[in-house]
């Protein structure tokens, strides 16, 4: 798949389809199968997907060895082909197939009408209520055969095939060849597939459903590709057995969709898949590469021409799409996500407390959310350890700038805490430095409000050394991202327990600490008061003086944008390698009603500027816990060059409309 065009974001659209199927009857299984195609095309579907055996039914049993359904059901592949000639959309259904004295259990791949190849099922269940190596032969038994006969011509054959669209490398294996240690699936992703649909007859079982949905989920995972599961529904439901009709769409270890279970009618189920991130992950991925030593297979590629590329620029995306990428969806996954991302942050500190034998920690607290947050994992820290709270030495320095809320809030959420507080005013040294250096002190630029953060961390670290103690660092992911800290200013620490928590997250973490709180005590009472108010305080640095009325006037997000977007886009950046085009539409996508696309347009521009032009500081940072998967660590994750340019990715910020 070449890119098409400009709206050509790297997405496709594909759709499983469980159609209503009666037994045996051909005739109106193809009717279904073809209307349910139809439809999945008019959604902008380029592939559906059917279940296993879909054109007769699974169930058919020794009827497999009739030769009028097996006539049937061959008729009813080319007749599914000239109902399709005319869609644009590639089509996979399960059919018995004879070929050389053998019948197989085939998915036969079909696109415009033509048949581009025949899949057999490789492993074969003949166990508990499964019998069919009574009517199939498996692909195991024939595996140098690569062609079969078929209406008169001859057709790719085999469970060794990867129709090749480019960017999409497609391949197939069928219900109980997931089920095994080595699933095809692996060795086709092994070797380049990064969709693979699987055609199923799974009958239902207690406790069966959340098994299979995991183990798509994590085959999904742990191939690095798209799993689409299309299984067979009620229609087959007959006998001993009862089918209630799975349709699942997954990508790298997530559902993107699935239909419902126990529909008396056909059920259609589509989602886009993104192919560029799955490719991008692969490259980033090398273990999956060095995979290949091992299991290198020479794969038979059939060449397929995939449909015309939606244009995303005017079809909704069918996907998942969270505001915030960084906080999980659910209550109950927060609360969990929460409690260990706590519990790394916590760890962390106490090993490099435990081994340097440091018993003091110094914590500039601001009242604001990054100093509150860890300060609040210092305490955790001191007490797992069994060190006495009074080591933890809360420093608040009242500048030019700092507010009665804040003030008030540092110290009180302190005194609650049990640390040991100190209170030391930078303006004197402020002052002094200024008239050294020269400064006007009425003049409010990045000198004035640099000097008051040099200074802070200043005292901080010599007060670490007259007790004995580290500097424990508060800047989060998303001011390291946007270079928003002072250079060898709040920017430096001994040990930062934040550098991995985008502030998006910091909020639910620092809430979430809240909830723990006792209020049965004044202490714990005060502690969750004070807490909460800080959750609804303006984010600010507050090195520069208050309004008239004594509030916050130096407002974060009014100077480098929201932190909800800017931490949008680094995820996707970092996580996925997206393109500030791809960063764009997502956006527009996620935050509809929030903000419109100018205004989306200039806070994406800015974040590439700064996220460039900052690298910089993030070359040095100061050690810290990793504690998601996207991390800006120059000794991990991120290795960027300082005076890497920004030109291109500006070009396209420069071309985007609005």
């Amino acid at each position: 798949m070449t890119l098409q065009n400009k709206n050509d974001y790297g997405y496709i659209r594909v759709a499983a389809a469980v159609p209503q199927v009666n037994v045996a009857d051909v005739e109106y299984n193809v009717a279904q199968i073809v209307d349910c195609a139809r439809h999945a095309a008019d959604a902008g579907a380029q592939l559906v997907v059917f279940p296993e055996l879909s054109v007769t039914s699974y169930t058919c049993a020794d009827l497999f060895s009739n030769e009028v359904l097996l006539d049937s059901a061959e008729q009813a592949i080319v007749a599914i082909g000239d109902a399709t000639a005319r869609v644009d959309i590639v089509v996979i259904v399960g059919a018995p197939v004879r070929a050389d004295g053998h019948l197989f259990n085939c998915a036969v791949v079909m696109h415009k009408g033509k048949i581009l190849g025949f899949v057999p099922k490789t492993y074969l269940p003949n166990y508990k209520e499964f019998y069919e190596k009574r009517w199939f032969t498996s692909y195991n038994l024939v595996r140098n055969q690569h062609e079969i006969t078929f209406n008169g011509s001859s057709y790719p054959f085999g469970a060794d095939i990867i129709f090749d669209a480019g960017r999409v490398k497609l391949a197939v294996e069928i219900c109980e060849d997931l089920w095994v240690p080595i699933p095809p699936s692996s060795i086709y992703s092994i070797n380049g597939a990064n969709v693979i649909v699987n055609l199923s007859a799974s009958n239902e079982l207690i406790g069966k459903h959340d098994y299979l949905v995991n183990l798509i989920k994590h085959q999904s995972e742990h191939c690095i590709s798209a799993y689409v599961y299309s299984s067979a529904g009620y229609g087959e439901s007959t006998t001993d057995l009862v089918f209630a009709g799975n349709a699942i769409i997954a990508e790298n270890g997530s559902v993107l969709r699935e239909g419902p279970r126990f529909e008396q009618t056909s059920q259609l189920e589509w989602a886009d898949i993104d192919i560029e991130a799955l490719n991008n992950e692969r490259r980033v991925n090398g273990s999956y590469s060095d995979n290949l030593a091992q299991h290198a297979r020479e794969m038979h590629h059939v060449s397929l021409d995939w449909p015309a590329t939606l244009n995303y620029d005017e079809t909704r995306l069918c996907r998942p799409l969270k505001k915030l990428p960084f906080v999980p969806r659910e209550e109950s996954r927060l609360h969990s996500r929460c409690e260990d991302i706590v519990n790394i942050q916590t760890e962390g500190l106490m090993r490099r407390l435990h081994f340097t034998g440091i018993k003091t920690v110094v914590v500039g607290v601001s009242g604001g959310l990054d100093s509150t947050l860890a300060l609040l994992v210092a305490t955790r820290a001191f007490d797992k350890l069994g060190l006495d709270r009074r080591g933890i030495y809360g420093i608040t320095m009242p500048g030019f700038g700092t507010t009665d809320r804040t003030y008030n809030n540092a110290l009180e959420l302190m005194h609650a805490l049990g640390i040991t507080v100190k209170e030391i005013s930078i303006a004197a040294a402020v002052t002094q430095h200024f008239a050294d250096i020269g400064h006007d002190m009425s003049v409010h630029d990045v000198t004035y409000e640099n000097g008051q953060a040099r200074e802070r961390t200043q005292i901080l670290m010599d007060y670490a050394n007259k007790t004995g103690g580290i500097v424990l660092g508060t800047g989060d992911l998303s001011e390291l991202a946007l270079g928003w800290a002072t250079y060898n200013g709040d920017h430096m620490s001994m040990y930062n327990v934040n550098c991995s928590i985008p502030k998006t997250l910091a909020k639910h973490l620092v809430m979430w600490f809240a909830t723990l709180a006792s209020t049965t005590t004044p202490e714990g009472l005060k502690i969750h008061e004070t807490l909460l108010d800080v959750l609804h305080t303006p984010i600010s640095p507050e090195l520069t003086p208050a309004d008239a009325q004594g509030n916050i006037q130096q407002k974060t997000e009014d100077l480098v944008g929201p932190y909800e977007l800017h931490d949008f886009f680094l995820y996707h950046m970092l996580r996925y390698g997206y393109s500030p085009r791809k960063l764009y539409l997502l956006a527009n996508l996620a935050f509809e009603g929030d903000y419109d696309r100018k205004t989306i347009k200039k806070w994406l521009t800015k974040f590439m500027w700064r996220f460039f032009g900052q690298q910089f500081k993030r070359s040095c940072l100061p050690d810290g816990p990793k504690v998601g998967s996207v991390s800006l660590s120059p000794r991990g994750d991120w290795r960027m060059p300082s005076d890497a340019a920004v030109r291109l990715w500006i070009k396209e910020c420069d071309e985007l409309p609005q």
